[in-house]
């Protein structure tokens, strides 16, 4: 069995750039070696995973690139077929829409599998725009919680702003969230309305990006001034 593993391709956690900025910009050299040398993905959506490994490394092969698309409708069953090549010797990469793989993304089911089957997961060092949110709001970095998307229903979204704000207050946890970009602004728009005018709301949009805003103020600072977020990826932190 100890034989067999040391066989085993590695499977490598590879992330992207959070825009549409130059990804040499942001992300280490590490990153190109490795594309350089992997010929099998698994991916959100293959076009702009094309894209972005012919600016990492344009003179690759593109035709020599065999690419497994995992998203929110992938069946479950078709995992195990996306790890043949790392049980064959190959290495596979991994890549997300933007940021880093398994965070806020489908891609931690098929790291699950990989510990399963004994295959060795390498996450690679690039921008995770949660991180770098909470790095720049001057919130509790070190007692938080990432709740994913709110729900729709707008009854039962404020009942959730109002669960994490009494969490924070009571637990001095940061509470971060994200929204569909398109919703941003109605998303802000019921932060304000609901949350106490004393609790802290940090608003990160356009991370790492030239129109980059970053900016931690009360409830009550806010209400008298309101950035336009529609279709600006954002992270927003409260703490209550």
């Amino acid at each position: 069995m100890g034989q067999r593993k040391e066989a085993f391709g590695k499977l490598y956690l590879i992330p992207t750039t959070l825009g549409e900025n130059e990804p040499l910009e942001v992300l280490p050299i590490s990153i190109k070696r490795v594309i350089e040398g992997t010929d099998h993905y698994i991916v959100e959506n293959e076009k702009t995973a094309r894209r972005f490994i012919k600016k990492i490394s344009p003179r690759k092969s593109q035709p020599s690139l065999v690419m497994e698309v995992l998203n929110k409708y992938t069946e479950a069953e078709s995992l195990p077929v996306f790890l043949e090549p790392c049980l064959q010797g190959h290495d596979i990469g991994v890549l997300s829409e933007a940021g880093c793989p398994g965070i806020a993304d489908p891609g931690g089911e098929i790291v699950k599998l990989a510990h399963e089957k004994g295959i060795q997961v390498i996450p690679l060092v690039g921008p995770s725009s949660i991180f770098l949110a909470l790095m720049a709001s001057g919130l509790n970095g070190q007692n938080f919680t990432f709740n994913g998307y709110l729900p729709i229903d707008s009854v039962e979204r404020k009942k959730a702003i109002k669960l994490m704000e009494k969490t924070s207050k009571n637990e001095q946890r940061s509470q971060l969230f994200i929204e569909t970009p398109y919703r941003n602004d109605k998303l802000l728009t019921e932060l304000l309305r609901t949350l106490r005018p004393d609790t802290l709301l940090c608003v990160a949009a356009d991370i790492t990006l030239a129109s980059e805003y970053i900016k931690t103020m009360a409830v009550s600072e806010w209400i008298k001034d309101t950035p336009d977020l529609h279709k600006r990826p954002t992270i927003f932190i409260l703490q209550g």
